[in-house]
């Protein structure tokens, strides 16, 4: 089993109405048990439990999986968790891996792409 955690601004309500959107989409998992708190989604790719309890401004999520670290339901999990947003206003979710266009913009100017190109023969 693996286990994971994640703190997050959403209240519990709104990680597991992400939940009911993301598992099923990506990791073919079908909600078996819910509660206020929490939810259960099997499938052939395992199980996931969902725990998420509020503590002051952040709620605490907690999901565990009955499968090892590398399976593809716990990639998947891993992936939800990261999507959700840590700080009010964060939009959450995975980088773009690009980097900040302004700097990509200075760095274009200093050495454009089109000099180089040129001068090839």
């Amino acid at each position: 089993m693996a286990g994971y955690q994640r703190k997050t601004a959403l209240s519990p309500r709104e990680i597991l109405e992400r939940a009911e959107e993301f598992l099923p989409a990506l990791a073919g998992l079908t909600r078996s048990k819910s509660s206020g708190h929490g939810a259960t989604y099997t499938g052939a790719e395992g199980t996931v439990t969902l725990a998420a309890h509020r503590h002051g401004h952040y709620t605490e999520v907690v999901a565990m999986t009955d499968r090892l670290r590398t399976s593809r339901v716990d990639y998947e999990v891993q992936k939800f968790l990261n999507r959700l947003p840590y700080e009010p206003g964060d939009e959450g979710g995975p980088g773009s891996g690009e980097p900040d266009s302004t700097l990509q913009d200075e760095a274009n100017s200093a050495s454009p792409a089109g000099d180089i190109a040129a001068e090839a023969p």
